[in-house]
């Protein structure tokens, strides 16, 4: 019984330090990763060094290196057509420094993707020994080299129609903040903070002419590239409105209500438009899809009774 015990004992005091131990070393890894994780958030040198042999790191080496040669070699600062990209990336809210490159890249890789999607695609259907074989390749090419600029104008267009829709309001906003005393770029704070949840894209566009102008520029300035981010010829008016009454000394207020009015009579008058070409756009869908239905209703009948000569 005294064997026993002592075995019993031996094996107890070997258990407790085998777990000890491996509590012990357990620790010791935890403290280790959590001193290293620390140090790779701080942007450490080990931590750095560390990184520069992941993969990780590896490809976005490169894909830095590819952006950066395509703003370099396809986005030349001189040239017309950067311009003209550019202007339609800020109209449809991309205002990414890179994005030119990226949408460069995105027109080539999708004509790639496309173009072999397309032949994949007809050879697993043999379609690979027809003449328009490789007339369905390069269109597919074409189509994915279309895809980003057909992206854009889409996107552009639902701007377009948000800032449309949401200027007269602003407008009915900035002559009630306006007649309550408060200045110019009080007042457009005061208007894109209440714009947020209706008009999401106005507001933060006006909030950007905010940031101009505490950033030093001018009300001139900020608004003129207010109008430019917009896309809307009522932004560029209001922006020379506040110019003009400025540099004139006249009331801004009354200026403000008389252009407000204006952006109202616009707005219905835009209305009423849609509303009188209404009946032209119905003209096509009634002849071809509701005319045949009636007819074939109403000539039916009579068609029978011809066939059965049951008149």
């Amino acid at each position: 019984m005294f064997a026993d015990t002592t075995i019993t004992v031996l094996n107890v005091l070997i258990f407790l330090t085998a777990s000890t131990l491996a509590f012990s070393l357990m620790n010791t890894l935890i403290a280790r990763e959590a001193v290293r994780r620390r140090a790779a958030r701080m942007g450490g040198d080990e931590a750095g060094a560390d990184n520069r042999r992941s993969l990780r790191y590896s490809g976005r080496r490169a894909a830095q290196k590819l952006v950066d040669y395509t703003t370099k070699h396809y986005s030349a600062e001189g040239s017309t057509d950067l311009k003209a990209v550019r202007q339609r990336l800020i109209l449809a809210g991309i205002y990414d420094p890179h994005a030119a490159a990226y949408y460069f890249l995105a027109r080539g890789a999708l004509a790639v993707v496309f173009a072999l999607t397309a032949y994949f695609g007809l050879s697993m259907l043999g379609l690979n020994t027809k003449t328009s074989f490789w007339l369905f390749v390069f269109g597919g090419a074409c189509l994915g080299y279309l895809a980003p600029s057909l992206y854009l104008d889409r996107r552009i267009a639902a701007r377009r129609l948000e800032h449309q829709a949401g200027f007269p309001d602003f407008m009915d906003l900035l002559v009630v903040c306006a007649d309550a005393g408060l200045s110019i770029e009080a007042a457009l704070d005061r208007v894109g903070r209440e714009l947020g949840l209706s008009y999401p894209s106005l507001a933060a566009n006006i909030h950007m002419a905010n940031l101009e102008i505490r950033a030093g520029r001018t009300m001139s300035e900020a608004l003129e590239h207010l109008g430019d981010r917009l896309g809307l010829e009522e932004a560029r008016s209001f922006a020379t409105l506040i110019q003009q009454s400025d540099e004139l000394g006249s009331s801004i207020s009354d200026a403000l209500r008389v252009y407000s009015d204006d952006m109202r009579h616009k707005r219905l008058s835009r209305a009423e438009e849609k509303a009188y070409s209404l009946p032209a756009k119905l003209a096509v869908p009634m002849m071809v899809c509701i005319f045949p239905v009636l007819f074939i209703v109403i000539l039916c009948p009579v068609i029978v009774r011809v066939a059965t000569n049951m008149w």
